[in-house]
């Protein structure tokens, strides 16, 4: 394949995944994200196309009917992203159409919520298929998350699981990724990193105590790359102090919004509200010098999608804390390979991303290319989609 493809061949043209031939099986599926449910990752588990900034597409296959089983193809999604599944008429919609996707899941069958009081309402016995949309784009932030309005990434797992392990006679795979710590990275945000990687850690935990109780089930842990470059004890002094990391209460996301806000309104003064709010209630920052608050205050002019705040802020952070970031982007470090349970001696040892692909596949006892000859038909490219060179994660 290459770069930005979401399960096509370098002649554009479909791959089956993992989760068609689950599907193809037998067995349940399930996506759980605290992304929007068409970035990337769980695109790549039931969607094909060209390029991934196609989410409006992504949207509509994601709905898509298994060929063989005529059932649809991923039976429970939880996460964000309800944006692309309204009209473009619609206050929240991000698509550039007016296809209202989110009517065409439910006149397919799907039960849909969007609150957290609906989420709440969800058992063990609740009617698959299911799709759950939380955030018109990518949930929030574990620091920021309000609780009484979206469900946590630890929550909709142990939804999932409930859920999945009642209804699946012959076996799920659920696909749960904890999108924001990726995201935290690339803003170099160390106290919303922590706080989605301990959330993380919550989550595995759920996943664990399913597995000990069902022993007939393997839970694999990984990621596709490191974002950021994280060094811990910068400068020439061996130390890091995470207790400055404590007493923080919002992302860089939700500040830095805000400051563009305050900027654009111009109805106060933001270097008073960095200075005496901010820095001091939000980031525990009690001491702040005025090179800080003028580094904050310089880099929200020409700042697209905040990222030159979100990084300042957080290096403001970074720096008091003595933790290093290398990038804004992907590093090539090797990242960790956890299984648990059922053969998880199959995964031991280093190996290549695609060699984990084929460890799960053969596990599960499937093969996509028998998927890959039912997809030819499949539309892979967005009506008057704009192509850009560089993916933004916003």
């Amino acid at each position: 394949s290459y770069n930005g493809a979401i399960a096509v061949d370098t002649q554009g043209a479909p791959c089956g995944t993992i989760v068609e031939a689950a599907k193809n099986r037998g067995y349940s599926t399930g996506l759980v994200t605290t992304a929007r449910i068409t970035h990337a990752t769980p695109a790549a588990f039931a969607a094909h196309v060209a390029d991934r900034e196609m989410e409006d597409l992504i949207a509509i296959q994601l709905l898509a009917q298994n060929a063989t089983t005529q059932t649809p193809t991923v039976d429970l999604m939880l996460g964000g992203g309800l944006c692309h599944f309204l009209p473009q008429s619609h206050a929240q919609s991000c698509r550039g159409d007016n296809t209202d996707v989110w009517l065409a899941a439910q006149r397919s069958g799907f039960a849909t919520l969007t609150s957290r009081r609906e989420f709440d309402a969800l058992s063990a016995s609740s009617r698959l298929p299911l799709v759950g949309l939380f955030a018109p784009s990518h949930m929030a932030y574990e620091i920021d998350r309000n609780p009484s309005d979206q469900p946590s990434l630890a929550e909709m797992t142990q939804r999932a699981l409930d859920i999945l392990g009642k209804q699946s006679p012959d076996g799920f795979f659920l696909m749960v990724e904890g999108a924001r710590i990726d995201m935290a990275g690339y803003d170099n945000d160390p106290a919303a990193h922590l706080r989605d990687i301990i959330e993380y850690w919550r989550t595995v935990n759920i996943v664990r105590q399913f597995v000990i109780t069902h022993p007939d089930t393997l839970v694999v842990s990984t990621s596709d790359h490191e974002t950021g470059g994280l060094t811990l004890g910068i400068d020439p002094e061996y130390l890091w102090r995470p207790e400055l990391l404590k007493p923080i209460t919002k992302s860089a996301e939700s500040l830095c919004a805000h400051l563009h806000k305050l900027r654009k309104s111009q109805s106060s003064d933001v270097s008073e509200f960095i200075f005496n709010t901010m820095l001091p209630e939000y980031l525990g920052i009690h001491n702040a010098t005025d090179n800080e608050v003028e580094e904050i205050v310089r880099v929200l002019d020409n700042d697209k999608g905040h990222k030159r705040c979100k990084r300042t802020v957080g290096n403001v952070v970074s720096r008091r804390a003595h933790i290093g970031w290398s990038t804004g982007g992907h590093t090539g470090t090797d990242v960790g390979l956890y299984a648990f349970g059922h053969r998880a001696d199959d995964f031991r040892g280093c190996m290549e991303n695609t060699q984990l692909g084929r460890r799960l596949m053969q596990y599960l006892d499937v093969n996509p290319n028998e998927i890959t000859k039912q997809l030819a038909d499949i539309p892979t490219k967005q009506h008057a989609f704009v192509y850009r060179p560089h993916h933004d994660h916003d």
